[in-house]
């Protein structure tokens, strides 16, 4: 029988190659967003991310989701550690639902975020014992952010730790387009590819406002003017 959507992009809790093939972007899609040609790298410490792997650096066979896309080094990384690995293409899946535009009618129709969450989020309750959120969330309009939030509260179990960043300048019209690729439990690759408008920024009182279900939410600061955000569930 073959598997749901989101379970084909499951990769195993051995040491090893994942056990779905090669991770990576489907054959022949362009990066989603991207506005450039070749991508800058730069490697840094991240606090948020050593304290994210805090959390699960003493356990195994623990259920992880990344939100950024498959990529070789992420699904190695967490694998070689002896978890479970899903990962979805959140900017991918909302640019097929919604377009490119951000626009906040579009992000508010019922029944295409609905949609959404069953593309992006389908899990059962419970499921999950971390997300790598990064920086998806900014570019969703605040119903639909409400409705992603909301989903991800229930698909975390309890005090499990969610990773995610936010632009700390919330005044600006653009900002630039990151990915991220872990090196070590406390460094980041990060390669900028150009620039996106966000739907929305936020400053500190406004995401604990966005977090107010959850348990806890701790800030670090970046040089790139990230907000790393640890959300504890």
């Amino acid at each position: 029988m073959p598997l749901p959507g989101p379970l084909k992009n499951l990769f195993g809790g051995g040491r090893g190659e994942p056990s779905n093939g090669p991770a990576g972007s489907q054959p022949g899609r362009p990066p989603v967003f991207s506005r450039g040609g070749n991508e800058s790298v730069t490697t840094r410490p991240s606090r948020g991310l050593e304290e994210f792997f805090s959390y699960i650096r003493d356990q195994s066979g623990l259920t992880i989701l990344d939100l950024g896309g498959a990529t070789q080094q992420n699904v190695s990384f967490i694998t070689n550690l002896g978890h479970r690995l899903y990962s979805e293409d959140f900017l991918r899946i909302l640019h097929e639902t919604f377009g490119e535009s951000n626009a906040e009618e579009e992000q508010s129709n019922a029944g295409r975020i609905e949609y959404f969450l069953r593309q992006a989020l389908d899990y059962p309750e419970n499921h999950f014992d971390g997300v790598l959120v990064w920086d998806v969330l900014e570019y969703l309009s605040p119903a639909l952010l409400n409705a992603v939030i909301d989903r991800m509260h229930k698909i975390v179990r309890p005090k499990s730790y969610m990773l995610a960043f936010f632009h700390s300048d919330d005044k600006q019209d653009t900002v630039p387009f990151y990915t991220f690729r872990i090196q070590e439990t406390n460094t980041l690759q990060v390669g900028q590819r150009g620039a996106r408008r966000p739907a929305q920024l936020f400053n500190n009182r406004s995401l604990e406002k966005l977090f107010n279900k959850y348990e806890s939410v701790k800030f670090f600061l970046t040089r790139e003017r990230l907000r790393e955000v640890i959300v504890k569930v």
